[in-house]
């Protein structure tokens, strides 16, 4: 059976008209942490022009193959092996990168190393386009992910909600600036960067 994440299925229609717009001459993106899989498959599928390359930690590497599998289309790969912290990146160059809940998940030196490796494998002009509950100013920007945020900090104390000064400043650091930010439902935004010079 095919692991199945509802955030996925409600979100992932949203995320499209962004992608849309933001990926429209893009040729080859990334996916970091493609979890289930279900939003490789979904993405591929509807932007047929690109090709969508999964990646993940390997514990979720058979899901993704299996969403591959049952709805996949010639133009989405097969997972790469990547924990940000701990894997060799790709050697490959990719003009677009894509991330989902990913970054308040993640311990803090984690989400620089992860930055610091999109900063490598993104070429010139490339885009980052990160998705997520972000903090503005250091105030959350609504109760909800308040809540949210306490939850995280249960699972794991080195999680929680990241401010968007805080990104800007890893994205510079990688060769990146913001050149977009799209309100999502559910006080959730999309964050995009391009790759303006060499990290």
């Amino acid at each position: 059976m095919k692991p199945f994440a509802e955030s996925c299925a409600q979100n992932q229609h949203v995320i499209l008209e962004v992608l849309q717009q933001e990926f429209a001459a893009v040729k080859h993106v990334l996916e970091i942490g493609s979890g289930t899989g279900q939003h490789a498959v979904f993405f591929a599928r509807a932007l047929p022009h690109l090709i969508w390359q999964t990646s993940d930690v390997t514990d979720n590497h058979p899901g993704i193959h299996a969403w591959i599998a049952d709805e996949g289309t010639d133009n989405v790969r097969p997972p790469l092996s990547l924990d940000v912290q701990r894997d060799s990146w790709p050697d490959t160059a990719f003009d677009a990168v894509f991330s989902a809940n990913t970054v308040h998940i993640m311990g803090w030196p984690e989400v620089e190393r992860m930055f610091e490796g999109i900063g490598r494998v993104l070429t010139t002009g490339g885009r980052f386009c990160l998705y997520g509950p972000f903090n503005v100013d250091g105030e959350f920007t609504s109760q909800s992910n308040a809540r949210f945020e306490l939850w995280l900090k249960e699972q794991n104390p080195k999680s929680g909600i990241r401010d968007q000064a805080e990104l800007d400043k890893l994205a510079e650091a990688a060769g990146m600036s913001r050149i977009a930010t799209h309100e999502m439902p559910a006080n959730n935004t999309i964050l995009v960067w391009e790759k303006i010079s060499k990290g």
